[in-house]
């Protein structure tokens, strides 16, 4: 039996600033069907509050608990841990790392820092590393759909760059790490074996999913998919389907 459903964001609700057709009706629809939500995204551009504006803005109701991000993760990790962050990540996320009390150790911090992300910044994360530092990566995505609707590198790769040079193995905190999944699962209080994962990733969103212990995980064929993605990692997909809204079919229709 289903009892709760992750959905991814980006790809999957909205692409950009634009709804993707039908996904608002679809969730609608998965909570009119009684089933829990969680919204599960690894975006590390957008602060969290500016992730609530957008569903907002699109006509969902969300409330802060609704959704996770891995810099909300990572914030609960430092504060944890005492350590203060040496962030590189994109200006827009730095808000969610705003008031963290002052450490003498400390973590760097990777996310999508988008242009940020020249020679000489990656040099000095390097040389935290060097000096001690752990390493938290927010997500590690290989690419992303950018909005001139074609594939851009995403952390992924450099967090792999400074994984290498350092010999530090960095400490996931989104997508696809099991622990990301099974909190927000948690926070809803849904076992892993009675909830659904949709996702446009099939590394992170559905084999990360999968490997968490969820009972399935639908890939939709929006937002970043490409022909193929479905045999690309393991475990494979449970269903590969059009989008959120041919999702929400497959999720009632199965629920029992």
């Amino acid at each position: 039996m289903t009892r709760g459903v992750l959905l991814d964001l980006a790809g999957v609700i909205y692409d950009g600033e634009t709804a993707i057709p039908g996904g608002v009706d679809a969730v609608a629809r998965l909570r009119k069907a009684g089933l829990a939500l969680r919204f599960v995204s690894n975006t590390t551009r957008s602060s969290k509050q500016e992730v609530l504006e957008r569903l907002e803005g699109m006509g969902l109701t969300v409330t802060k608990a609704d959704v996770f991000t891995p810099a909300q993760a990572a914030r609960e990790w430092l504060l944890r841990n005492g350590l203060a962050p040496y962030l590189l990540v994109h200006p827009g996320l730095a808000p969610d790392f705003y008031d963290l009390p002052h450490r003498d150790k400390r973590a760097v911090v990777i996310g999508d820092a988008g242009e940020a992300f020249t020679y000489a910044v990656l040099n000095e994360a390097f040389r935290e590393l060097c000096a001690g530092a752990e390493l938290l990566a927010l997500a590690t995505n290989r690419t992303f759909r950018d909005a001139d609707g074609g594939l851009s590198l995403d952390a992924g790769p450099f967090v792999a760059a400074l994984e290498f040079a350092s010999l530090k193995r960095a400490t996931v905190l989104g997508k696809p790490s099991p622990a990301f999944f099974l909190a927000a699962l948690a926070s809803m209080g849904c076992p892993p074996g009675q909830a659904i994962m949709v996702g446009d990733d099939a590394e992170s969103d559905i084999a990360g999913a999968l490997r968490a212990g969820l009972s399935g995980a639908l890939l939709v064929r929006t937002g970043k998919y490409r022909q193929g993605d479905e045999k690309r990692f393991d475990p494979r997909p449970t269903a590969t389907v059009a989008d959120l809204a041919a999702a929400t079919d497959w999720i009632i229709a199965r629920r029992d």
